[in-house]
């Protein structure tokens, strides 16, 4: 069975194509990433402006169009918590159906854990032993904690790198009490959970997923993607300690210039170095491992465990959309796809 599972996120609209065979890991078949650019575009009474409700929609348009070309025989699209939580999330989700054909739905934020979660269990199998997990995305920070495939602890925190840096960073740099206030409020915020983790019993293997650990991991002295997936890669709290002053007096400009940060994800990148920097303080931990599977590597391998008949789980319940690239387009996207191959068709001609 071949499925994709996009993911509408506040930095991309990123889909990923998956063959999935009974009792195999989920093969990697193609990625198409198109920027949505959303972090930056929220305005004060909590709705994604109009300039950028067109580059999300662009952004989906060409995900289907890929889609589309692959014969899936099922989609998943969810869009994360920069769009869940938009106060125009309704008109933006009817637009995209009616321009796409792409129905996006959402995942609650414990969800979002526990496929985190089951990722990561799956790429380091049973033997990691009691596993906790953590992923900061742009708009919530997810953390797990289990022996199983299911966590026994499954956590979503409203701490995102993108939502932090629009309420308390607005400088570029950022000046120092903005920066101060900020690592104030994160710890505060992270009290409680704190508290509540170190009294369980220790982790075996603490795991770090997302683009902000794996950007602060390469930051920190680990290899980059040329060294491939299997490569270990770790973040180390004291070297995020040295890192951050460095990164807080750099302006953008500068820090697209270090070694692995994403232009896309620059201006956030303060604001999830001080969030990391405070959850391993606060959950007391020294290091963690960076897993290359997350979100959609768990969904992927959540359909694994179904039956063969498609029985949909719970969590994804409503996101599945069957034979996406045999139906009809909506007619706004069937106008646009015969544009583009008549475009292509005279190109050749």
């Amino acid at each position: 069975m071949r499925i994709g599972v996009l993911d509408v996120g506040s930095n991309s609209a990123h889909l990923k194509i998956v063959e999935l065979r009974p009792g195999r890991p989920p093969r990697p078949v193609r990625s198409v990433k198109h920027p949505t650019l959303l972090a930056d575009a929220i305005t004060p009474d909590g709705r994604i402006g109009a300039p950028a409700v067109e580059r999300l929609v662009a952004a989906v348009g060409a995900t289907a169009r890929a889609a589309e070309d692959e014969h899936l025989d099922e989609l998943i699209a969810f869009a994360t918590s920069t769009v869940r939580d938009a106060a125009n999330r309704e008109p933006i989700l009817e637009r995209v159906a009616a321009e796409t054909g792409i129905r996006l739905g959402h995942l609650s934020g414990r969800d979002d854990a526990r496929l985190t979660f089951l990722a990561a269990r799956a790429w380091y199998g049973c033997s990691a032993g009691r596993m906790l997990l953590m992923d900061i995305g742009g708009g919530t920070t997810e953390l797990a904690y289990g022996d199983g495939e299911e966590p026994a602890l499954a956590l979503s925190l409203p701490l995102g790198a993108g939502r932090l840096t629009r309420a308390y960073l607005p400088g570029d740099p950022p000046c120092p009490r903005d920066v101060r206030l900020l690592r104030r409020l994160v710890y505060e915020r992270l009290a409680e959970v704190g508290g509540r983790i170190r009294g369980l019993p220790p982790a075996r293997r603490v795991v770090a997923t997302s683009k902000t650990f794996k950007q602060l991991a390469r930051l920190t002295g680990a290899p980059g993607g040329a060294a491939g997936p299997y490569a270990r890669r770790v973040l180390s709290l004291d070297l995020l300690r040295e890192r951050i002053p460095e990164l807080t007096a750099y302006d953008d400009r500068r820090r697209a210039r270090l070694p692995g940060v994403a232009k896309s994800r620059v201006h956030q990148l303060v604001a999830g170095a001080i969030l990391a920097e405070a959850l391993m303080t606060t959950l007391g931990l020294e290091d963690a491992e960076v897993c290359p599977w997350a979100l959609r590597e768990g969904i992927a391998v959540r359909r694994t465990r179904t039956s063969p008949a498609l029985t949909v789980t719970d969590e994804l319940d409503g996101l599945i959309q069957h034979s996406f690239g045999h139906r009809r387009p909506p007619p706004a996207y069937a106008r646009e796809r015969a544009g583009r191959n008549a475009t292509v068709a005279a190109g050749r001609s």
